[in-house]
């Protein structure tokens, strides 16, 4: 299948790459803040009507730099200054963490830092390197979260499946006590082995999973199905997708070692959800892929669902 840029296969790469600022050379998180611009404080101000009345129960969370409005909060909301939030992360450095990217998601809303983990998973024959990503909120869209990322190195595919027994996601209340991050650090190790031993048995277990081509055409239509009352344009778009999925499975140059199995087809469904064009590419897309990416892959869960 051929593009304007040649395959479909070339200059596939990472959810983040091109987004934040690289951090690499910082030792330290308030070196991660000052490389990637993040060493900014939240206020938070009153709100008032146009008539100059004040609106009760309700702030505004504003970046002191610039006076930049990021989300109205309850009044008992309290805010988590990036330095408070990303602390802890110093702690995984001593283990052999290493920081990555640091960047904002929607000018500031949130705030991202990302950090390679030091061991490298060999699964099904495979190289598998995994990162962690640290989002703090100043919204009260969501709360201070990390969330383990495996990346396949073949192909720079996302791997990170929902599992039945670890969590991808996860949540800390924050501390200014150093006990605390010590705690918090180790607890974030174990969560990651955690994880990866759990999806190294995932994709042993998919690996054994023949899938025939009518399988494979069969969950590629269920995945994406033509809506109902469907306009020619969109039952033509809704092919072109099938048909890029399909590509994905049969042709990847990365998948060809690789028998015809339910892994196989996991790798497809991630290939075409992290590296597939949209049909419409807005200047924001890749900053809202990388933002989604973080709480797993809705297509990528169902088709996990499918094959299991």
């Amino acid at each position: 299948m051929k593009t304007t840029t040649g395959t479909i296969f070339e200059n596939r790469r990472t959810v983040w790459d091109g987004l934040g600022k690289d951090v690499r050379g910082a030792s330290t998180a308030e070196e991660v803040l000052e490389l990637a611009d993040l060493n900014w404080q939240v206020e938070q101000k009153p709100i008032y009507t146009e008539d100059g009345i004040k609106i009760p129960g309700y702030r505004a969370n504003i970046r002191a730099t610039d006076q930049y409005a990021l989300g109205v909060v309850s009044d008992k909301y309290k805010v988590v200054q990036n330095q408070t939030a990303f602390a802890f992360s110093e702690e995984l450095l001593k283990h052999g963490f290493r920081y990555q990217y640091a960047g904002v998601f929607q000018q500031g809303r949130k705030t991202w830092v990302l950090i390679q983990i030091p061991d490298q998973y060999i699964i099904n024959g495979e190289r598998i390197c995994s990162y962690l990503v640290f989002l703090n909120s100043h919204d009260a869209s969501s709360s201070f979260k990390i969330a383990i990322t495996p990346i396949r190195i073949l192909c720079s595919n996302m791997l990170n499946l929902a599992l039945g027994n670890a969590r991808q996601v996860w949540s800390f209340k924050h501390s200014r006590s150093v006990e605390n991050n010590v705690h918090d650090a180790l607890e974030t190790m174990e969560r990651s082995v955690d994880y990866m031993e759990e999806l190294g048995m995932q994709i042993e277990k998919l690996g054994n999973i023949p899938m025939d081509k009518e399988a494979v055409e069969r969950n590629v239509h269920l995945l994406l199905p033509v809506p109902e009352q469907a306009t020619a344009l969109q039952e033509q778009n809704v092919r072109k997708q099938r048909k890029d999925m399909l590509t994905r499975f049969y042709e990847a140059p990365d998948l060809q070692h690789v028998g015809f199995n339910a892994y196989r087809f996991i790798n497809a469904v991630s290939d075409f959800e992290t590296h597939s064009r949209p049909l419409r590419e807005t200047a924001t897309y890749r900053e809202n892929l990388f933002e989604r990416s973080l709480d797993g892959n809705r297509l990528v869960d169902k088709a996990m669902k499918l094959v299991g």
